[in-house]
């Protein structure tokens, strides 16, 4: 089987364009008839479900704080295609205690990266700075750069001399433009599957990509993947036949996840809280994913269905688990950005509230206190917390013994009652050493 070539589009900063310019590049490539691959590096939900709609098949993640190395290999050895285009996280060689950069992305798999510069108010400079990043590592190949933001002809021209003076190809240079941009909310971009004119917006992205980017240049700079080997540590099909709530309050689940479950034989059922549906009843698990349940909380606490489904399954013993937003439904109350409060399901004693604001980010590494749908008590998981939701009350004992990437105590405990878990942390793999 031949080995998909493969770049990474990273950046020096957060907010320098790299979504956006990673999304026209695979519409763009798309478009010219090429079957591309889409890859984020690190942990993140909303990113991938954008790619999937440019590049037409799913986005996998590359998480190279939370993923053995071996695992790494396999994902991007897994999905066969002309090209891999794995779009960046943060700054290119910002990660966590020396692990989780993009650039250990991309020396791990051995993808050279497509640097994306932000040339506000820069000419030189943003040669210095593409410079500096080409020669931090050794391991890690800059391609060619991509100028964004370039104000005229006359900005380019006092860059595209000191580029070409330290050697580094100038792929590629996108004028300030209207069109380049997607609505936000806190946690990140507006979901895909709520952006009614996506594909209008990616085709807009496709075009401009098109004429200010060298595409058979970014085709020639991608490399096959050096690195070999199998996933270990992914997370356990928690049963057979496995009810996943899936729409607009339920999107975030990773798709090595999923794969890896129907690898495993499992067969998995979507529903839709939403839509007032209950679980199926002979489900013999239940995962209820994180997303946007304070968006939809009267609508939630209103699906009766949806709420006795999950009641009788509890009553049963059937396995229920819910991450973050799907441990906040699982809970007695949520409370919304306004302070009203809405009645959840009520399997585990938790109060929530988004009236007081509070951000909880980072890496954690959790150490199963109880048998669950993450496995068996003493099991360690590598996963990662994003919310900005307080707990108001939690009555239950802990799920997890959790600490941060350093090793320091979090916060987060989740909960456990009968055969119902729930964490905020969202899990990406088993710990592998």
């Amino acid at each position: 089987m031949a080995v998909t070539p493969g770049v990474v589009v990273a950046a020096t900063r957060s907010g320098a364009g790299k979504t956006t310019i990673a999304l026209g590049l695979m519409r763009a490539l798309v478009r010219r008839g090429h079957a591309v691959q889409p890859y984020k590096c690190g942990p993140d939900y909303i990113d991938p479900a954008f790619h999937g709609v440019a590049a037409g098949r799913p986005s996998y993640n590359l998480d190279h704080w939370a993923m053995s190395p071996p695992t790494l290999a396999a994902l991007a050895a897994g999905h066969p295609a002309d090209i891999a285009v794995a779009e960046g996280v943060m700054g290119l060689f910002d990660g966590t205690g020396g692990r989780g950069a993009t650039a250990d992305v991309a020396a791990a798999v051995g993808w050279p990266v497509i640097l994306v510069l932000d040339v506000t108010g820069q000419t030189e400079t943003a040669a210095a700075i593409a410079a500096g990043c080409a020669r931090y590592r050794e391991d890690v190949q800059v391609a060619g750069v991509i100028l964004n933001r370039v104000s005229s002809p006359r900005h380019l021209s006092l860059i595209r001399p000191a580029l070409a003076r330290i050697g580094l190809p100038l792929l590629g240079a996108i004028p300030r433009d209207a069109r380049l941009t997607l609505p936000e909310r806190h946690l990140g971009l507006v979901q895909a599957s709520e952006t009614t004119d996506l594909d209008a917006r990616l085709d807009d992205f496709a075009a401009v990509i098109g004429d200010t980017i060298d595409l058979d240049a970014v085709l020639q700079a991608a490399r096959p993947s050096r690195a070999s080997g199998t996933a270990v540590g992914l997370i356990d099909p928690p049963g057979q036949r496995i009810g996943l709530a899936r729409d607009s309050a339920f999107s975030f689940t990773y798709p090595h996840m999923l794969a890896n479950w129907r690898t495993r034989g499992a067969e998995i059922i979507p529903f839709s809280p939403l839509a007032d549906e209950a679980p199926p009843a002979d489900a013999d698990a239940i995962w209820l994913p994180g997303g946007y349940p304070e968006l939809h909380a009267a609508r939630l606490s209103h699906a009766a269905h949806f709420g006795e489904g999950l009641r009788r399954a509890a009553a049963r013993a059937v396995s229920i688990h819910g991450e973050c937003g799907g441990y906040m439904v699982l809970g007695q109350g949520l409370e919304d950005a306004e302070g009203h409060r809405h009645a959840m399901v009520g399997l585990l004693g938790l109060e929530t509230s988004f009236s007081k604001r509070r951000l909880h980010l980072g890496y954690r590494q959790a150490r199963l206190l109880a048998d669950s749908s993450l496995g068996r008590a003493g099991t360690e998981i590598l996963g990662h917390e994003f919310h900005y939701a307080t707990v108001l009350s939690a009555t239950d004992p802990a799920l997890v013994d959790c600490r941060d990437a350093a090793g320091a105590t979090a916060k987060e405990g989740g909960a456990r009652r009968g055969s119902v878990s729930g964490s905020f942390f969202h899990a990406i793999a088993r710990r592998h050493d």
